[in-house]
């Protein structure tokens, strides 16, 4: 035990340790403002119900597609300078979503229609974040010894639920106790911080073993490889469908609550209760489902997270919220490590870099869709016919649809592919 303590200890480098600690900040400030956006684009600046949710849907989407070409890009100018970079662009986004509605932005408003002008700046945090992704995870793999390197992914992966853990409790008590735009000011000052430690404390990692990142030139020949191959690309638009039910907690969720639920609630700290069972629970489900076979895994967990939002239904109160994320967190971590196993198979021998790469677009087209259609939703079963559960059924379906669909992709198409081993 003292031996492997020792090893953890010496086997990270300082940028190892100031990389995931940036991180936690930088999860911290994403998801406070996210929990708050929605809401504050609603009753602060007007927007309808249904433009609101998708500008939200905009917000979280941007981050997932622009982070297939971030790394690249982190790569040809360093880690250093694009941590700087990043958290100097979060900062200043953090702090323009805050501004939008202050004076001195009057000019600006009076001359750019007000929903191009928030589209714009939404999409500045993704700029920032796909950059600091692929940093943090390359620092992982630069400043790690060989024995630490699977340890410093998992101290990575719980860096980022830490974060996600505290951004919504942050939001919720400035929810409370201050104006919602001093959220996002408080999330452009936590990233502020950042970049000073990062300018103080980050060195360039250095590795002689480490693999030369791909070009942007590369990245966008290897998108339209994996486009090209349309079983691939299938399975991926299949399992946009996942996170289209997933993302409704961040979109439509608390104006749920708030509307129909409990008028007084604070519903930014029940979103908190998903990162605490990721956090809390992952290696145990893993230890409770690692007989299932990496799809069968998938399929499973998109049914759970699928029938989470039919807690709603049930009963509408407070603790059956807190229950349907638990059901939806539950279904989240059984589905997650293996959805990225199975892609590694799936992908051409000598491929499998290049598909990793492109797994996260499920998460960006299903923010995309989920946005205007939960939006959608919510205004017209919500505000106008006042039937809720309406739209928690809508979204249950969707889900078993795309369950139904893995399952027929897994018994017709899937075998027609040469899986990696």
């Amino acid at each position: 035990m003292s031996t492997r303590l020792q090893e953890i200890l010496s086997g990270f480098q300082r940028p190892f340790w100031v990389a995931n600690f940036t991180e936690i900040f930088e999860r911290l400030s994403y998801y406070a403002v996210f929990a708050a956006l929605v809401p504050y684009l609603n009753t602060t600046l007007g927007f309808p119900t249904t433009v609101a949710a998708t500008l939200g849907g905009i917000f979280g989407g941007a981050v997932w597609v622009m982070a297939a070409f971030g790394g690249a890009l982190a790569d040809r100018i360093g880690f250093r300078r694009a941590l700087s970079t990043a958290y100097f662009i979060l900062a200043c986004a953090y702090f323009l979503v805050g501004s939008i509605g202050a004076p001195w932005l009057a000019p600006v408003r009076s001359v750019v229609p007000l929903w191009l002008l928030v589209g714009i700046i939404l999409l500045l945090p993704a700029l920032g974040v796909a950059l600091v992704k692929p940093s943090v995870v390359g620092t992982t793999a630069r400043a790690s010894s060989e024995k630490t390197r699977s340890i410093g992914y998992s101290i990575y992966y719980t860096m980022v639920n830490i974060g996600s853990f505290f951004g919504p409790l942050l939001a919720g008590w400035v929810h409370t106790h201050l104006p919602t735009e001093d959220g996002f000011l408080l999330a452009a000052l936590s990233v502020l911080l950042m970049l000073v430690v990062v300018l103080v404390f980050f060195k360039e990692p250095r590795s002689a073993t480490a693999v030369k990142a791909p070009t942007l030139g590369e990245v966008a020949k290897n998108f339209v490889t994996v486009i090209g191959n349309w079983r691939f690309s299938l399975f991926l638009l299949i399992f946009s469908g996942y996170w289209f039910v997933y993302w409704q907690q961040w979109l439509i969720l608390s104006k749920y609550v708030t509307n129909f639920v409990d008028k007084s609630a604070n519903p930014d700290y029940f979103l908190s209760v998903d990162p605490a069972i990721v956090i809390t629970c992952t290696v145990l489900m893993s230890l409770l489902t690692r007989k299932l076979s990496a799809f069968r895994a998938i399929v499973l967990g998109s049914l759970i997270t699928s029938l989470s939002w039919l807690v709603l239904v049930v009963h509408a109160s407070m603790l059956f919220v807190v229950l349907a994320l638990v059901v939806l967190a539950i279904g989240e971590i059984i589905q997650s490590p293996r959805y990225y196993e199975y892609i590694s198979r799936l992908a051409p021998e000598g491929q499998q870099g290049t598909y990793l790469g492109f797994a996260f677009l499920p998460i960006g087209i299903g923010s995309f869709v989920a946005g205007p259609i939960g939006g959608a939703l919510y205004h017209h079963f919500g505000e106008v016919l006042n039937q809720p559960a309406t739209i928690w059924f809508i979204v249950t379906g969707v889900g078993l649809l795309t369950t139904a669909l893995l399952w027929i992709y897994d018994k017709t198409i899937k075998p027609a592919e040469q899986v990696a081993t």
